[in-house]
């Protein structure tokens, strides 16, 4: 059954604009046909389509099911967004399809990017989630600065890491150290890495510098070596 996104679908009985479009423009989908709804909150709806308006499309709610979280803890992956845009837009699609509670966009010193359209990122979270059949919406925030981001996280029980190419400072193997069942911060800094004093406010924090392996990889990539090494540790 195809799978819409209608935040608070139990009280408008109708689906967004654009999901309307998809639903009856695109798709042809006529009143009686019977849908499949999320509301990014972590529940499944089956409905049955009452009007077929391209761009309000009624619908009756026939049954509500709960979808729990398919993994233990909570991962938030605080990342610098790339100079190139295009990467953290694959990086948000991949890591929703894996599975992550919050992507927070970091602005460092060393960011050659400081803006994102996080409309796009969000409409892509969306689209990533019922491509995977998630019910729960994934939180894109920011640009936020590096400095309120630690202040946000400090003195928190999260394992809390940050990776960092520089062997002048003491790392640690990401998968060795994370742990399992519990909520993980994993912050990811720009092609310029993070700054020497980044790196020693983050330490003050409590957050341990760490190493994705042997490689040197790019910001999208090593945050989405830590989603996928968070999964592969939660389900050991």
């Amino acid at each position: 059954m195809i799978r819409f996104y209608s935040p608070g679908i139990e009280q408008t009985g109708t689906l967004p604009e654009d999901e309307s479009t998809h639903c009856c423009r695109v798709l042809r989908m006529r009143e009686g046909d019977e849908i499949e709804t999320v509301d990014g909150e972590g529940h499944v709806y089956r409905c049955v389509i009452t009007n077929a308006h391209p761009k309000h499309a009624g619908v009756e709610v026939l049954e509500r099911t709960d979808q729990p979280q398919n993994w233990r803890g909570r991962l938030t992956l605080a990342v610098a967004p790339t100079k190139n845009a295009d990467r953290m837009e694959w990086l948000v699609e991949k890591a929703v399809e894996m599975g992550v509670n919050e992507i927070v966009l970091l602005r460092c010193e060393h960011s050659e990017r400081r803006k994102m359209n996080t409309d796009r990122l969000e409409r892509i979270a969306v689209s990533a989630m019922k491509q995977s059949l998630k019910a729960r919406l994934p939180k894109v925030a920011g640009p936020v600065d590096y400095k309120d981001f630690i202040k946000e996280h400090a003195d928190t029980r999260e394992f809390r890491c940050f990776g960092y190419c520089s062997p002048e400072v003491e790392r640690r193997d990401f998968g060795q150290c994370c742990t399992k069942d519990s909520d993980v911060v994993v912050m990811i800094g720009p092609e310029g890495d993070f700054s020497p004093a980044e790196v020693e406010t983050a330490i003050k924090a409590g957050f341990l510098p760490v190493t994705f392996g042997t490689s040197r990889l790019r910001t999208e990539t090593a945050a989405l070596y830590a989603t996928a090494a968070f999964h592969v540790i939660n389900n050991m």
